[in-house]
């Protein structure tokens, strides 16, 4: 039980810190799509790029505890998972948009979701912030 426990507590904080991070995304695409007139899909993957930052510092040091592993594997590995996260985000919310007519911040809201579920927390977890033969060596 107590591993089921330690999941549970490891998937909650991602959800947080996948909130947090969310929340500078959207802020920053919204104020720059709409304040700025950036065209919605680059706002969108500037958000993304926002979020991304914020959610890779959060999960080295408060979701993951990955502090024993060299900080430059780590964002080597995060890179591409976000790059890959990018990807899904922005052509999901171009593809719900234009597919629905609707204002691009919900198809944003859609794709952001399901691929944090999908995506994200499957790759950072199994993958990004696994502590196999990594230390810290800095």
């Amino acid at each position: 039980m107590g591993r089921i426990k330690s999941e549970l507590m490891t998937f909650g904080k991602a959800q947080v810190s996948a909130q947090v991070a969310t929340l500078a995304d959207f802020t920053m695409s919204f104020i720059l799509a709409e304040m700025a007139s950036v065209y919605y899909v680059l706002a969108s993957f500037l958000g993304a790029l926002t979020g991304g930052i914020i959610n890779c510092a959060m999960n080295y040091r408060w979701v993951f505890h990955a502090q024993g592993l060299k900080k430059k594997y780590v964002a080597m590995k995060y890179l591409i998972v976000w790059s890959g996260s990018i990807v899904l985000n922005t052509v999901g919310t171009y593809a719900l948009t234009e597919l629905s007519g609707q204002y691009f911040i919900y198809a944003k809201a859609i794709a952001a979701v399901l691929v944090a579920v999908l995506w994200n927390y499957q790759m950072q977890r199994s993958w990004v912030y696994r502590s196999t033969t990594l230390t810290n060596n800095e």
